[in-house]
């Protein structure tokens, strides 16, 4: 699982940012890394949206980290589209039906599995079992903090009432913090909260933990790697799940005339998921190098911290494209309704491609990146090259 007893160098964060089923691409980097790195423990663990399942299982695993990494690899790769919402024609047909209803006579509607586009018992279903729980904390979590394995894990969601970004905590010391619509709370990791972590808006079910209910972490978190620095990290390894597009790739992918509802949908989910983590992860190198700069009795409280962020180097969306014949007809049927192809990049059909060939490809993409990063990754976890 994860240990502290490697990481002379100051704590060490693991910061997963969301993505749907392209999160398969954090096993896939994961694994490699950790068969490179055998001695490789993460202190503190954070993240949201499908991240936070990664993350989660990493937290409960009573086995050494590559151990625990392959596990996750064997997850994704029996993964289907079925484990995760409902994909039966009567089910989508339902849920399709009374969303309609709704909008167009201005009533409802009445009973849980319509509070979404699709039924995701499947999914809940899936991290119960994977997490060994009957839908309470997970045990393993409080286990590995109470042996000294882990110090943290935070899992980030939304709250639907107040607006504000909710980072759930478990771990030993913890300070809790408030910020302008972000705020802390110390809980016992259970599947509610990493259900509604992972709730897509819209699509998923809203998640009730407590008395409110909750959706996405992704959609109002402007500073992801602030929780792994509230915690206590001296380095944080980020991984995203964003390709680097450049204008002339992006122009490439452009639908002609009007764009469909696919084509913005993958613009929002962008904004909602990832553009954030690049930002903030851009924030945080500046205050480093101004740090850096200031003598260390002038520094105060303030502390640099280290960061080495990880993108694809294959664009995860436009790949999609290939797998998209591959779906469940009939949700094959909704996304083509939505224009998915009209796109030549659909990040938003990528997000909720579970099938079966696309994530075995997208974590094959991770362990060859962790490989070409090798040099990189060594520097980072080993102190070199850092001031």
């Amino acid at each position: 699982m994860t240990g502290d007893e490697s990481n002379k160098n100051g704590s060490l964060a693991l910061v997963l940012s969301g993505g749907g089923a392209r999160n398969a691409y954090h096993a896939g980097f994961l694994a490699e890394l950790s068969q490179s790195f055998p001695e490789l423990s993460f202190d503190i663990l954070t993240g949201a949206s499908a991240g936070a399942i990664n993350l989660a299982h990493l937290a409960a695993s009573e086995k050494p980290l590559p151990m625990a990494l392959e596990d996750l690899v064997g997850i994704w790769s029996r993964i289907e589209m079925g484990d995760v919402f409902d994909v039966s024609t009567n089910s989508l047909a339902g849920h399709v039906a009374s969303w309609a209803f709704r909008l167009l006579s201005g009533r409802p509607g009445k009973g849980p599995n319509m509070q979404g586009m699709v039924d995701t018992a499947p999914l809940r279903r899936l991290l119960q079992r994977e997490l060994n729980t009957d839908g309470g904390p997970v045990k393993g979590i409080r286990e590995n903090i109470e042996r000294g394995r882990l110090r943290a894990i935070a899992v980030t969601a939304t709250n639907y009432t107040t607006g504000r970004t909710v980072t759930f905590v478990q771990g030993q010391d913890i300070e809790n913090w408030e910020r302008a619509n972000r705020v802390s709370m110390e809980v016992e990791i259970g599947v509610e909260h990493i259900m509604a972590s992972t709730s897509l808006p819209f699509f998923f079910p809203a998640v009730k933990v407590g008395d409110a209910w909750y959706g996405d972490g992704g959609i109002r978190m402007n500073a992801p790697l602030a929780p792994a620095v509230h915690l206590g990290a001296d380095r944080i390894l980020a991984i995203s799940t964003r390709f680097p597009r450049s204008a002339e790739q992006a122009e490439r992918d452009r639908s002609p005339g009007y764009p469909p509802p696919a084509q913005i949908l993958s613009t929002l989910f962008d904004a909602v998921f990832l553009d954030m983590f690049d930002y903030d992860a851009h924030q945080l190198e500046r205050y480093n190098r101004l740090l850096y700069d200031l003598p260390k009795p002038l520094r105060g409280s303030l502390r640099p911290v280290k960061l080495l962020l990880i993108r694809p180097s294959q664009d995860l969306g436009r790949l999609a494209n290939e797998y998209e014949p591959k779906l469940p007809r009939a949700f094959r049927f909704l996304t083509r309704g939505l224009g998915t192809r009209k796109s030549g990049n659909n990040d938003a059909l990528s997000i909720i491609s579970f099938q079966h060939e696309y994530l075995t490809r997208i974590m094959d993409i991770g362990r060859t990146d962790a490989r070409a990063n090798h040099e990189a990754l060594s520097a980072f976890l080993t102190g070199d090259g850092f001031p």
